[in-house]
């Protein structure tokens, strides 16, 4: 089975995604993104060519893990506050 390379983790319940990079070796961390020019500029930094098109495109080089693509921030409770 082959895996993407660039793994966007779920939302953290303190907002923001780990970034990790797969290589045949290990896992790379690449930081803690909390937006889409986050993540563009980690992939830019680990030497990606075109990252604005990897992430905002459709590319199956990026594996969202749970929750909707492109969203850093975790969802305010639903119940009511006393």
């Amino acid at each position: 089975m082959r895996h993407a390379p660039v793994v966007v983790h779920r939302i953290l319940s303190s907002g923001g995604r780990q970034v990790t990079l797969r290589t045949a070796e290990r896992e790379e961390p690449l930081g803690l993104a909390r937006s889409d020019e986050d993540l563009i500029e980690f992939l830019r930094r680990a030497g990606m060519p075109d990252p604005d098109d990897v992430v905002l495109g459709a590319s199956a080089l990026v594996e969202w893990e749970s929750d909707t693509p492109h969203a850093y921030e975790a969802d305010p409770p639903t119940e009511d506050l006393p």
